[in-house]
């Protein structure tokens, strides 16, 4: 059973890396509201492009999009809610009309596009708080996560799903595929969630972990490998795992950080080190259930799962990498895989706001919104202008003068958002990633993607990404609409 999922999984990755599609007919754009006056302005949006076969980018079709549409309108008074690999979060503030003298900050660094704004909205970072200080409104909170091929979206305790639902990684009791957004039916509220690939996790208000989907390579943490078609809640009070406030899913593995900055893993483990754990004939192919990762000298506050590696960011921003480096994915330099979680020295003293894993690659941003991207190039996804492999973290230097804030790897393409919305894409564009028409199946250097404006729209509205988040070929941005 387990060595036919093994195949099984192998063959979707496969397909995330190889198998071309086709295009899908003429675009349309489904519109799906989730306030109750989604003309009020300025609002959050959230856009999707890419290949969706499977319904994931829940346009309600199957499809490849060229370029991004857009699939839901948001209310305001939002947060970004913790995701992957993430160590801030961001808030959107509005009101009518806003204090002119409020600074505008997204990123913690002003632009003009966002200057030009000021009237009708505020972006400022918090690490913490519950309200606007200017009018004691709560937030709240929005996140967004892309798997190997389904979507989520989570607002203010509640989740939607959609996408491919075989194995159950969808949570909605079947697997039957859904091809626009669908309200999860779960038990507790989510904080954050993080989806996989053929499994999807979440973390709840209370700090408790739940998975559901695919179960075969212990992904789920259930003590078995059984499937989950619901959300199911992961028992690690064997090992002290409570209090859980972060979450990561790889190909096949799970990672958690609870609030005393512990980090537990759980999932397959082929030997090259994945979970963190001393290699044995007990851990051989992974474990099924939660077991701390040892040896990290500083608590962790932020994790992100790769296909084979995982990596981990303390409050202070230093970088810990441990698994699979068949491609200097893990950046210490050399291809060696590693059990044994290690700082990676490139960038010992200089302070990161995330990291993000894909396939066989990694990406960062430091404090001054720098990009550092390493590992494997072979489709342009470090965006440095060849397909060279990268041993070290090494600057983007094409994105060089601009502040970026956010950052997201897929398969073998990469995103990232700059504190002046603007979205950008690099690499493999085999299935449309990328999101910009005509370009070549392998783009080396950053793209500036647009986001059209809606039929019937005003001509000075703009809009500013805040957000991104990356599947192995599609993508989804949060973008401010002003």
């Amino acid at each position: 059973m387990r060595a036919q999922a093994l195949q099984r999984w192998r063959s979707e990755m496969l397909q995330a890396y190889g198998k071309n599609s086709k295009l899908g007919a003429q675009k349309t754009r489904l519109f799906v509201s989730l306030t109750e006056n989604p003309a009020q302005k300025p609002t959050l949006e959230l856009w999707t492009w890419g290949r969706g076969e499977a319904g994931q980018l829940g346009l309600g079709k199957e499809s490849t999009e060229r370029s991004p549409s857009l699939l839901i309108s948001l209310p305001q008074k939002i947060r970004l809610a913790p995701m992957p690999g993430v160590l801030n979060s961001v808030e959107i503030l509005s009101s009518s009309p806003v204090n002119s003298e409020i600074p505008v900050k997204l990123g913690q660094s002003q632009s003009l596009e966002v200057e030009s704004a000021i009237r009708k909205a505020t972006v400022v970072r918090r690490d913490s708080g519950e309200t606007d200080s200017t009018s004691g409104e709560a937030f709240e909170e929005v996140g967004i996560s892309c798997g190997l091929f389904h979507s989520c979206f989570w607002k203010n305790g509640k989740l939607w799903l959609w996408g491919k639902g075989d194995g159950g990684r969808l949570g909605t009791g079947s697997e039957v595929s859904l091809y626009s957004p669908h309200l999860s039916p779960f038990p507790s509220r989510v904080k954050s969630v993080a989806l996989g690939g053929l499994h999807s996790a979440a973390v709840t208000e209370d700090g408790y972990v739940y998975t559901f989907g695919f179960g075969g390579f212990g992904a789920l943490g259930h003590g078995s490998y059984e499937k989950a078609l619901s959300p199911k809640l992961v028992d690690g009070s064997s090992v002290g795992m409570k209090d859980i406030v972060h979450i990561a899913c790889g190909g096949a593995h799970t990672a958690a950080v609870s609030a005393s900055g512990h980090v537990y893993t759980w999932g397959r483990d082929e030997g090259e080190g994945r979970l963190g754990y001393i290699p044995g004939p007990e851990y051989e192919d992974g474990t099924c259930v939660p077991l701390q990762v040892r040896g990290i000298s500083d608590p962790i506050a932020a994790v992100a799962c790769g296909g084979f590696f995982t990596m981990a960011l303390t409050p202070g921003g230093q970088l810990w990498s441990w698994g699979g480096n068949s491609n200097y994915e893990l950046g210490i330099g050399d291809r060696r895989p590693s059990w044994r979680p290690r700082m990676v020295p490139e960038v010992e003293n200089t302070r990161l706001i995330q990291v993000a894993c894909g396939g066989y690659h990694s990406a960062a941003i430091t404090e001054d919104g720098e990009v550092l991207t390493w590992g494997h190039g072979g489709h342009g996804q470090l965006g440095h202008g060849d397909l060279a492999n990268v041993k070290a973290p090494k600057v983007v230097k094409i994105l060089e003068g601009q502040r970026a804030v956010s950052v997201a790897c897929g398969g073998a393409w990469t995103t990232a958002v700059t504190d002046s919305g603007k979205l950008y894409t690099w690499g493999k564009n085999r299935d449309c990633q990328l999101g910009v028409s005509g370009l070549m199946d392998t783009e080396m250097l950053p793209i500036l993607v647009e986001l059209d404006a809606e039929p019937n729209e005003s001509p000075e509205s703009s809009r500013l990404a805040i957000a991104v988040a990356a599947g192995a070929h599609h993508g989804m941005s949060l973008v401010l609409r002003i």
